[in-house]
């Protein structure tokens, strides 16, 4: 059974720092894209990050230079450090996978930054 679980969400200071986690299991992590997505409310929900099975990594124009992923393979651990927060990075983020021809997404974590 494919679970993740994010945490680390919370509320922070514009200019503040946050860094978000996602274990998995269920999966062969080493295998397995991973990818942090963001929704406010209002907005469609947005590609943050992402990371291939051997630590290729892409961030999204949005947070580019503020955002960096990485992953932790014995871990079986994502994250997602965020820096510089602005309010307008208020959202609740997930992370997700795909696996064996399906979508996976944990419940979310709220961030949200005052100003």
């Amino acid at each position: 059974q494919v679970r993740l679980v994010e945490s680390g969400g919370g509320l922070v200071q514009a200019g503040g720092s946050l860094r978000l986690s996602c274990a998995a299991s269920g999966i062969v992590f080493s295998r397995a894209a991973m990818e942090w997505y963001r929704q406010a409310p209002g907005n469609q929900r947005e590609l943050v990050a992402n990371v291939s099975g051997s630590g290729k990594t892409n961030i999204g124009d949005s947070v580019k230079g503020r955002f960096t992923i990485s992953r932790d393979w014995p871990k079986n651990t994502v994250y997602l450090q965020m820096t510089n927060l602005k309010p307008e990075d208020t959202a609740v983020y997930s992370c997700g996978t795909s696996w064996r021809g399906r979508y996976y997404w944990g419940p979310g974590t709220q961030v949200t930054v005052s100003s």
